[in-house]
């Protein structure tokens, strides 16, 4: 157990994470370790450079990824078509976890799209847009730090396998850890992987700190290595949930280096990862081109194909504002990618007042998401 400090719950004696400050620490690493950070960063800005130009909007698929994967290590699970489609009506007519997850890739976006320093304010505005559609939290603790002792595992805090900080030191460590998040000298890898376990042992919110916490790596990523959509390291996360969980454990203990080490080759697996996702983004948008061949190359169906990957799922509304034509033509558009078997419709349902929409979904694509 690293450094704690004593509290009290409910009159018992209770042993609460005492972090030391990171803002101006230093990391003593093994030379493979460091070799490995190396290489995720490579692998990471090789990604970032194939995710661009052509492929910048297939990327955005890789925010889904991101969101799905993440929202699933918290035990929230919901099929990409009904995510996509949470998205599509605002997240009011679909299944309540599908609009949590919809709000978890809103934030992945925004936090990613926002070019600004992380503080206090940044923190709580993610926390507010992830909690909106949450059932179990009170609008008290929505984009706000915890007032009460936090633990993960467990009932209580006795049997809990970790015991967050008090509530009266989250401040003061959030406050040193957004210094630390400014830092230029600290490499990368090592500067997402010690900000996302020192998040987490301070676990500042009362919910949806591991979502917030997976937000921050993507966010320290993308400015230290330039490139607008970082890797879907949550996908790495979820495939190997336990040795996620025993690097945090590591870390809180003092093996910085084993955690590091851990967390670089998940990066460096993400980047690859991401790169044949994309190759198969690409290799699905030249089917899609060849099942449509027979249509005119100016037609708003053909139009249509590169906007797919950002709009999985759409009506003929959505389409009509995309491309600037009217409903009709939107309408026909679909219908012909629907014969080409490029879409398939996918019901009917309201996304506001009015007659409900027909909906489509580019299910090839949507599979993708998670390979």
């Amino acid at each position: 157990m690293g450094p704690t400090v004593r509290v009290q719950w409910q009159g018992r004696d209770i042993e609460a994470a005492d972090p030391d400050p990171i803002a101006g620490a230093t990391f003593d690493l093994r030379t493979t370790t460091v070799r490995r950070t190396e290489q995720a960063a490579a692998a990471i800005r090789a990604a970032g450079l194939r995710a661009s130009g052509a492929f910048e909007v297939a990327s955005r698929l890789l925010l889904r990824a991101e969101g799905l994967a993440s929202s699933a290590i918290e035990g929230l699970r919901a099929t990409a078509a009904d995510v996509a489609l949470a998205e599509a009506t605002g997240s009011e007519s679909v299944d309540n976890v599908a609009a949590w997850v919809a709000d978890n890739l809103a934030v992945v976006t925004d936090a990613l799209d926002d070019p600004g320093p992380v503080d206090r304010a940044r923190f709580w505005a993610w926390h507010r847009r992830l909690m909106r559609h949450a059932p179990s939290i009170d609008s008290v603790h929505v984009g706000a730090w915890r007032d009460r002792l936090g633990w993960i595992g467990g009932p209580n805090p006795m049997p809990a396998a970790h015991v967050a900080v008090p509530a009266e030191s989250i401040d003061v460590l959030m406050q040193d850890l957004i210094a630390f998040c400014a830092r230029d000298d600290v490499d990368a890898v090592t500067q997402a992987a010690v900000a996302h376990a020192q998040f987490e042992t301070i676990h500042p919110f009362a919910d949806g700190n591991g979502r917030i916490g997976r937000i921050l790596i993507g966010v320290v990523l993308a400015r230290r290595l330039g490139v607008r959509q970082p890797p879907p390291i949550s996908l790495e996360f979820a495939r190997d949930i336990g040795g996620y969980q025993s690097g945090l454990t590591l870390f809180r203990d003092g093996a910085i280096d084993t955690w590091v080490a851990w967390f670089a080759d998940a990066v460096e697996r993400a980047a690859t990862r991401t790169t044949a996702v994309l190759e198969a983004v690409d290799t699905l948008q030249q089917d899609w081109a060849a099942a449509t061949s027979a249509l005119r190359s100016d037609s708003a169906a053909r139009r249509l194909l590169p906007y797919l990957p950002a709009h999985p799922v759409l009506s003929a509304a959505t389409v009509a504002e995309v491309l600037g034509v009217t409903p009709q033509a939107a309408r026909t558009a679909l219908d012909a990618l629907a014969a080409a078997g490029v879409v398939d419709e996918v019901g009917r349902i309201a996304a506001g007042a009015g007659r409900p929409r027909r909906w489509w979904a580019a299910n090839d694509l949507l599979e993708l998401i998670g390979r």
